[in-house]
């Protein structure tokens, strides 16, 4: 359902171009639970941008459910971005003035949809993802783990195929860090959607059903990750960071 074939993305920083992409390539073919591991620098964050549709890429092909949104006209990439793709931001971006269900119903308002159906769906999602007892309270009296909840719940709002998560846990402690990696893989494996997830730790791609391993602005190889079993995800994390070390030389 997702297919990015040897994208190109450079930016002028300081007076000189960076060449943020060269020629990366991947393929994801199903729901679940993906990673994009690489370092500061290596372009992981430019390639969310250009799957969410908030970026062209300069040369190459980027097809999402069957959909070459490298093509799209700007209104066209306006439309996909509310309702093909949920982001889930590093930093929430909840609106404070707004409670967490007004927040997670906010873009079906902002698309003119029926508010009633709307709040049913922003409910539904908020029950599901265990926070419909704080719909009421803002986000400045929410835990930050509540509020990228709230931020699960607004991504998920249309049913998107894709889901992208740009170092969704860098705001928070470990314990609701590791609660919030489970949470992703669930959505992915509830929702029957793809869960995208950049990021540069070990612990967060032991998660992930497969990971992609991003070094100087291409994928210089990937590899699936065992099922979790008495271990979990930390008896992965180990092997997630010993395959990554190989893969960048």
């Amino acid at each position: 359902m997702l297919n990015v074939d040897d994208v190109n993305k450079s930016y002028t920083a300081g007076g000189r171009v960076v060449q943020a992409l060269r020629g990366a390539s991947m393929s994801i073919d199903g729901p679940g639970f993906y990673a994009i591991m690489g370092a500061s620098g290596s372009g992981k964050t430019t390639l969310l941008h250009l799957l969410g549709a908030m970026d062209k890429p300069d040369g190459g092909t980027i097809t999402i459910g069957g959909e070459r949104i490298d093509q799209l006209s700007e209104r066209a990439l306006t439309d996909f971005r509310r309702r093909r793709v949920g982001i889930v931001f590093q930093a929430f971006n909840l609106l404070p003035t707004l409670t967490a269900l007004e927040n997670a119903e906010l873009p079906g308002l902002l698309g003119g949809d029926d508010p009633a159906v709307i709040r049913a769906r922003a409910m539904e999602l908020l029950e599901s993802l265990g926070v419909s007892h704080r719909a009421s309270h803002r986000p400045d009296s929410l835990s930050g783990g509540e509020q990228q909840r709230v931020a699960i719940a607004r991504a998920l709002l249309y049913r998107p195929a894709l889901v992208l998560a740009d170092e969704p846990t860098g705001a928070l402690d470990s314990k609701n860090a590791e609660a919030l990696w489970s949470l992703l893989g669930r959505v992915a494996r509830e929702q029957q959607t793809t869960v995208v997830m950049v990021t540069h730790e070990p612990a967060a791609a032991a998660h992930c059903r497969r990971v992609f391993v991003l070094l100087d602005g291409a994928i210089t190889g990937s590899f699936d990750v065992p099922e979790q079993h008495d271990d979990g995800a930390k008896g992965n994390a180990s092997l997630v960071a010993a395959r990554y070390q190989q893969l960048i030389g």
